[in-house]
C-alpha cells in the first residue's frame, strides 16, 4: 500500500517532532547545572516569603539548631 506523498512528509514531520521532544527531555536530564539551580531556588522559595524574608517557623528552626549545637559544645567542654 502506497501513501501519498502528503501524508508521508505529514508522518515524517510528526516523527520528526516527537523525536525533538524526546532530546529535548533527555537533554533536560542530563542537565545537571540546571537541575541544581532548579533545586537551590525551589528550596529558596519555601524557606522565605514573598517579601524575600525567612520564614518564621524555618527561622525558629535555625536559631533551635545553633541553641541545640551550643549546649551541645559546652556540655562536652564540663565533661572533659
Amino acid at each position: 500500500m502506497s501513501l501519498p506523498p502528503e501524508q508521508l512528509e505529514a508522518e515524517i514531520e510528526a516523527q520528526r517532532a516527537q523525536l525533538a521532544g524526546t532530546v529535548d527531555a533527555l537533554a533536560a536530564k542530563l542537565d545537571v547545572k540546571a537541575q541544581a539551580q532548579a533545586k537551590v531556588a525551589d528550596l529558596k522559595d519555601r524557606a522565605t516569603t514573598e517579601t524575600g524574608s525567612p520564614r518564621p517557623d524555618v527561622l525558629a528552626g535555625a536559631v533551635a539548631a545553633v541553641v541545640l549545637l551550643l549546649a551541645l559544645a559546652v556540655w562536652r567542654r564540663r565533661s572533659r
